[in-house]
């Protein structure tokens, strides 16, 4: 950010001097935007402490995590096919949808889950935020959850997993840790639940973070989330493979502290 900051400033500076100058003060300027751009990956690690493997004293477990929920319909479906395997999981929440089913919450955790912070509003400009508007979202999630439950999350993860080089301070002050995925299924949008699970399957390992919704893509009926059909074949998967699977609870305090 710093160096980021020195660019423009000195592209700037160096135009006002020498407008002649300004093809190449813009092609500085593109350059820098292009290797921001690289950096926002959700599984970069460039622009702070990202986890998107378990740590090695979990090499035999694997996190199932769950976004965009909670939904009357379709959460409490997940969670008796989890107790079914006696699989705990991790649900990454809106704090919006929390707020109004805060009883769910409360049932996602007495059965041994962990709720984790995914913004209040869960906006599609999110990355575009600056710090205080990004800390007001993810503090204001904090708080709903932590008054439903009794306990703040420990771990953060961006809508869509795009974040801005502003957040790695912002989740410090909050003592939140981002996380991201292994790999995810892709079940956002309609497509058969054969193809997300071939994409959540695919080359599983111990120590993967795998990527679910808890919910039906916009525009389709919750019957048709696709997690309802792929959810009991993943752990199927995983139990036949020897994997645990495991909520990022799990995930010992020094392990998941920050870099």
């Amino acid at each position: 950010m710093r160096a980021s900051l020195w660019l423009h400033g000195t592209a700037a500076l160096g135009v006002a001097v020498q407008p002649h100058l300004w093809p190449f003060g813009l092609a500085l300027l593109a350059g820098n935007h292009a290797l921001l751009a690289a950096f926002m990956h959700p599984c970069s690690a460039q622009l702070g402490p990202n986890l998107v493997r378990l740590p090695p004293a979990m090499a035999r477990s694997v996190a199932i995590t769950f976004d965009d929920g909670p939904d009357p319909e379709v959460t409490p479906r997940v969670l008796d096919m989890l107790e079914a395997q006696g699989a705990t999981a991790s649900f990454f929440v809106i704090g919006a949808k929390a707020a109004r089913h805060g009883a769910l919450l409360r049932e996602m955790q007495r059965r041994g889950h962990s709720i984790e912070n995914h913004t209040y509003g869960h906006r599609n400009s999110f990355a575009c935020l600056g710090p205080w508007a990004l800390r007001r979202e993810i503090r204001r999630a904090q708080q709903v959850i932590a008054d439903a439950i009794g306990i703040a999350p420990r771990f953060f993860r961006a809508p869509m997993g795009l974040r801005s080089p502003l957040l790695d301070p912002v989740l410090a002050m909050e003592g939140l840790r981002l996380v991201s995925w292994t790999r995810r299924g892709y079940d956002g949008r309609p497509d058969p639940p054969h193809k997300v699970l071939e994409r959540l399957t695919r080359r599983l390992a111990g120590g993967d973070i795998l990527l679910l919704h808890d919910s039906a893509p916009p525009g389709l009926p919750s019957r048709d989330a696709a997690v309802l059909q792929v959810l009991p074949r993943l752990l199927d998967r995983c139990a036949a493979e020897g994997l645990r699977v495991e909520s990022l609870a799990a995930i010992p305090p020094a392990s998941a502290a920050r870099a």
